[in-house]
C-alpha cells in the first residue's frame, strides 16, 4: 500500500478484524469493512469531482459517523480534511472555508442555517453535499456516497503531507489554520498507545467534539488503530452519557473539566454502576484536585495529560499509576517528545521557577496555513513550539501548567495565577464552576475578578467567599469582584470564553470589597 498517511488505515482495519464493531452512532453499529467500503466510495466520488491530493475537504456539524468517512476518505486521496466548529456564525465559517480553500462542504442538518448564508463561498465550492435536505444544487450524503465505486484506492501519501487544518480560537484576531501532518497524529497515537493501555476490546465514548484534536486524537484514532469500538454522541449530554456507560460498557472517557464535573454532579452519580470504567482522560486545562479527588473516592483515576492543537494534542502526559501522588500535575513528556520550561530570555527555569513550556518533536505542527509570519513567531531557537503556557518543573521533572501567559495579571508587582485561584475557589462546596481573570485597578494596576456558577440549590454570599479564601490564599491573590452567574460561555470543547466575559462591564465596586491595604 503507498498510503502511508490515515487514508490506508480503514483497508488495513478491514483486513484484520472486518466483523468487529468500528462504530456505534444513533444505535445502529458500523463494522470495520463497512467503514472501509463506505469511506472507498466516498474518496470516489470526491476524487469524480476533482478532488486530488493537497486539496481541502471541510465538514460542519455535529460528531457524525459521516465525520469519520469524510476525513479518511480525503485521505485516501490526499488531500486535507478541514473541519469546522459548528457553534460559529455564518462570517466566521466563511472566513475559513475562503482562507483554507475548501473544494468540497460537507454539512449537517444543524448547520443549514450558516451554509444558507454563505453564498459567496458556496458558490466556489466544487461540491456543496447535505446530510439531509439538501438545497438547490447541493448533493445528498448517502445518495453520493451509494453511487460511488468501491473499487479500492491507493494514493501514494508521505507521513509528511498535511492531514489536517485545524482553526484555532482567535482570541486576538483572526483564528489561525494549525497544520498537522499524517506524521504528526501517526506519533501522537504512538505517544497515547505508549501512555494508555489501549486494547482492542475498548469501548470508548466519544462525547467531546471531533472537530477538536483531542477527542479525535486522543481518543477515536488510538480506538481505531487498536481495533476497539468508538461510541460517536452529537454532543455532550450528562443522562446520555450515563445510558450508554450503562448499555455498552463503556471503559474510556475523555472530558474536559466542565464536563467531568457536571457528571459528577448529577443525582445519578452516587448510585452509578462505573465499574466498567478503565481510563478516564482529562484535558484542556488542569483539573481542580477537589474534582480529582471526588473521582478518586469511587475509585475512578484520571489519566492528565497537556498539550495543544499544535502538538496533536499531546506534550504531556501523566500515566495512571501517578495519578495520586501527582495530583494536579500534567505528568512528563509524552515518549517521543521533549518539553522545557524557559524564563524570558530562553534560559531553562530552575526547578519549580515559572517559565513558557516549549514543545519539540514529531507530533509538533510544522506551522500555519498560509501565515508564514504566525509561524515564525510561534518557535523559537532550536525549532522549539511556543505554547504561550506558564508551567513550572518539579523536581521529577513533572510539569505543573499554571496558567496561559495571557492570563497572569500582575497585582501590586506580584503575579496572580488566575487558574492557582480558581482550584481554591472550585474547593467550596457550593461551587460548581469558576473563571477568575485579571481586571485594571486604579491602585494595584490588575486585580481579580471571579465569575462563579453555584451547585443546584447552594448559595453563598461573597462575603462568605472571601473569608474562604482567605485561610487559602495570599490577600492579594484574592479576587476584588465576584460575579454568581447562571452559566459561564464556553467553547465547542467546553472550555470557558475568558474573552467574553472580559468584555463584560465591571459589577459597582460598592457590592465588592476593595483590595485590602495591608496585603
Amino acid at each position: 500500500m503507498r498510503n502511508a498517511g490515515l487514508g490506508g488505515w480503514p483497508a488495513r482495519r478491514a483486513q484484520m478484524t472486518p466483523d468487529r464493531t468500528a462504530f456505534i452512532f444513533a444505535e445502529r453499529p458500523v463494522t470495520y469493512a463497512e467503514v472501509h467500503e463506505r469511506t472507498t466510495r466516498l474518496a470516489s466520488r470526491l476524487r469524480a469531482a476533482g478532488v486530488r491530493g493537497g486539496d481541502r475537504v471541510a465538514y460542519l456539524g455535529r460528531n457524525h459517523v459521516a465525520f469519520v468517512e469524510t476525513m479518511f476518505a480525503s485521505h485516501l486521496l490526499g488531500a486535507i480534511f478541514v473541519p469546522l466548529n459548528f457553534r460559529l456564525a455564518a462570517p466566521e465559517i466563511g472566513y475559513m472555508l475562503d482562507h483554507s480553500g475548501a473544494e468540497v462542504l460537507i454539512y449537517a442538518p444543524e448547520c443549514v442555517e450558516v451554509v444558507r448564508a454563505l453564498p459567496d463561498t458556496a458558490t466556489a465550492l466544487r461540491e456543496v453535499v447535505a446530510l439531509d435536505a439538501p438545497g438547490p444544487g447541493e448533493r445528498h450524503y448517502d445518495t453520493w456516497l451509494a453511487e460511488g465505486d468501491p473499487t479500492p484506492i491507493d494514493t501514494p501519501v508521505k507521513l509528511d503531507d498535511t492531514a489536517l487544518i485545524l482553526y484555532t480560537s482567535g482570541t486576538t484576531g483572526r483564528p489561525k489554520g494549525a497544520m498537522l501532518t499524517h506524521g504528526n497524529l501517526v506519533w501522537n497515537c504512538f505517544n497515547l498507545l505508549l501512555g494508555v493501555d489501549v486494547t482492542s476490546d475498548e469501548v470508548t465514548l466519544i462525547s467531546a467534539p471531533l472537530f477538536h484534536v483531542a477527542a479525535l486524537n486522543q481518543t477515536l484514532l488510538p480506538t481505531f488503530l487498536k481495533g476497539g469500538c468508538s461510541v460517536i454522541t452529537p454532543s455532550w449530554d450528562v443522562d446520555e452519557c450515563y445510558d450508554l456507560m450503562e448499555k455498552h460498557r463503556v471503559t474510556w472517557m475523555f472530558g474536559v473539566t466542565t464536563m467531568f464535573a457536571a457528571f459528577a454532579r448529577s443525582p445519578r452519580w452516587a448510585g452509578a454502576d462505573l465499574s466498567s470504567l478503565r481510563h478516564l482522560m482529562a484535558g484542556g486545562a488542569a483539573i481542580p484536585a477537589a474534582l480529582i479527588r471526588t473521582y478518586q473516592e469511587r475509585g475512578l483515576v484520571f489519566c492528565q495529560g497537556y498539550g495543544l492543537t499544535e502538538t496533536a494534542p499531546g506534550a504531556t502526559f501523566l500515566e495512571a499509576s501517578q495519578s495520586v501522588r501527582k495530583v494536579g500535575s500534567a505528568g512528563v513528556p509524552v515518549f517521543f517528545a521533549d518539553v522545557r520550561v524557559v524564563r524570558p530570555d530562553g534560559t531553562d527555569a530552575a526547578e519549580g521557577e515559572p517559565g513558557e513550556v516549549l514543545i519539540q518533536g514529531p507530533n509538533v505542527t510544522p506551522g500555519y496555513w498560509r501565515d508564514p509570519e504566525a509561524t515564525a513567531a510561534a518557535f523559537s531557537d532550536g525549532g522549539w513550539f511556543r505554547s504561550g503556557d506558564i508551567g513550572v518543573l518539579d523536581e521529577e521533572d513533572h510539569l505543573y501548567v499554571i496558567d496561559r501567559v495571557k492570563d497572569m495579571y500582575i497585582s501590586g508587582g506580584e503575579n496572580v495565577y488566575p487558574a492557582e485561584v480558581e482550584a481554591v475557589i472550585f474547593e467550596h462546596p457550593a461551587v460548581a464552576e469558576v473563571a477568575v481573570l485579571g481586571v485594571p485597578d486604579a491602585r494595584w494596576g490588575e486585580v481579580g475578578r471571579a465569575f462563579v456558577v453555584l451547585r443546584p440549590g447552594a448559595s453563598v454570599t461573597t462575603d462568605e467567599l472571601r473569608e474562604f479564601l482567605r485561610l487559602r490564599l495570599a490577600k492579594y491573590k484574592i479576587p476584588v469582584y465576584f460575579d454568581i452567574a447562571d452559566d459561564l460561555p464556553k467553547t465547542g470543547s467546553g472550555k470557558i470564553q475568558k474573552p467574553r466575559l472580559r468584555r463584560l462591564p465591571l459589577p459597582d465596586a460598592g457590592s465588592s470589597a476593595s483590595s485590602p491595604a495591608d496585603r
